[in-house]
């Protein structure tokens, strides 16, 4: 099942002190998994998975105990790759960037340490196709989880941020997540920029919740005027807007942007106060949404059934 199964551990017992140096190891456009099981404990390094190395998982023993962290903001990149490698501005201060294809993580933390007010801080970018995360959690403020391009699954995963913080043009479904408002905002950005583009983002059946108070945050806003973003049954705690959605300030965004939901319950949900541009989905429009075939499409070679068959946990 695995090419090959190292380990990481801070104290010297395992193969590799660093995530980075498990990762650096990995063969250059390797075609068998490489499953790094990191031990408990705070990382603190910004990672980088190149597109060279595939194939990849990360496997922790639990996210409130191996957490991977930087504290890299737009404005300020202190990293041990070279910028013209990991890019410049928000595209390149994530505290971890996966380019990597077919990339797993399970049971691990992704943070951006940079405090309120630091502007553009991400946990994470995703630049890959066929990547998927299990009970993993993404940490900051603005622009926490950076989905930017390819195909990617989360699974009881918990993500928290107060802007954009769940932004970017990939096709992306999240299941059973937990979405976590840390103040006002918006939860999505989501950049799609034509309506040909199947990209977008699917939250089914998670769960939102705030800091207290009522009315303080938007469930998104059109990054790129053709953004598209459903959620569906999806329980929305009084910090969701009633009015739902913000249209960044141009009204002919309102033309194009795709803002759905579909049978969503709780305080924040007000499919009757909300936007007239965004609505509430038809049973039949839904279905498109409701399946992981809006991820995986290709019935004959799912990549997604053989990602969740490829999981290996830690084994201390």
């Amino acid at each position: 099942m695995a090419g090959r199964v190292v380990t990481v551990a801070q104290d010297g017992s395992g193969d590799y002190r660093t995530v980075q140096d498990a990762v650096d190891s990995v063969p250059l456009c390797n075609s068998c998994r490489t499953i790094i099981r990191v031990a408990p404990g705070i990382y603190r390094q910004p990672i980088y998975v190149p597109k060279t190395k595939n194939l990849i998982t990360l496997a922790g023993l639990g996210p409130e105990i191996t957490v991977l962290t930087w504290n890299n903001t737009a404005t300020k990149i202190e990293h041990h790759q070279v910028a013209r490698v990991i890019g410049t501005g928000t595209f390149g201060c994530g505290s971890t960037i996966v380019e990597g294809e077919d990339f797993i993580a399970e049971n691990i933390t992704f943070e951006n340490s940079s405090p309120e007010g630091s502007g553009q801080a991400v946990a994470i970018r995703v630049t890959a196709d066929r990547c998927a995360f299990y009970n993993c959690r993404f940490l900051g403020w603005q622009d926490t989880l950076y989905l930017h391009h390819g195909k990617q699954y989360l699974k009881d995963c918990y993500i928290e941020g107060s802007v954009d913080f769940i932004f970017g043009n990939s096709t992306a479904l999240l299941e059973h997540c937990h979405i976590h408002c840390k103040s006002q905002g918006f939860i999505t950005a989501q950049s799609r920029k034509s309506s040909q583009e199947s990209t977008g983002y699917v939250f089914l059946r998670c769960v939102i919740t705030g800091n207290g108070g009522r009315s303080y945050m938007y469930l998104g806003r059109p990054w790129g005027p053709f953004g598209r973003v459903v959620f569906a049954y999806t329980y929305m705690d009084a910090c969701i807007r009633q009015e739902g959605w913000n249209n960044w300030g141009k009204v002919e965004n309102e033309r194009s942007a795709c803002f759905y939901e579909y049978r969503c319950f709780g305080p924040g949900s007000c499919p009757s106060k909300r936007v007239a541009w965004a609505r509430e989905l038809m049973d039949e429009e839904a279905e498109q949404f409701l399946m992981h075939s809006f991820i995986d499409p290709n019935p004959e070679r799912p990549w997604l059934a053989m990602r969740m068959a490829l999981r290996i946990p830690y084994c201390a």
